[in-house]
């Protein structure tokens, strides 16, 4: 009985070792567009204003964004999305969302040099 508790607790412990990484883990591509998907129209010129999914998503996005690896994949995930949006609507949608991040929106930023 003894060596069942044993492996449980090992077990448990390894569990939670591997949710620790994980969530250590920098954001992928795939949560960034997830959460960008419903701004694809107005930035590539449709509209006047973002939709509420647009900004809702934006708020969630930056609120996953926390340490600098974050920023840095969530920039190149959104530098690699921008080449086929208008420049100046990708580049308007925090400030239409309310929503503060460290760099542009745009096909030029510079990733590297986010802390």
């Amino acid at each position: 009985m003894a060596r069942t508790a044993a492996i449980k607790l090992v077990l448990v412990t390894l569990l939670a070792a591997l949710l620790l990484m994980a969530s250590d883990a920098a954001i992928s591509c795939g949560q960034v567009n997830s959460a960008l998907g419903p701004c694809i129209s107005y930035a590539r010129g449709s509209g006047a204003n973002t939709s509420a999914a647009c900004c809702s998503g934006v708020k969630r996005l930056a609120g996953s964004v926390r340490t600098s690896d974050d920023k840095k994949a969530a920039c190149l995930c959104i530098k690699r999305a921008a080449g086929g949006l208008n420049p100046g609507k990708a580049a308007d949608i925090p400030t239409k969302c309310r929503v503060t991040i460290p760099y542009k929106i745009s096909s030029n930023v510079n990733c590297n040099n986010l802390h």
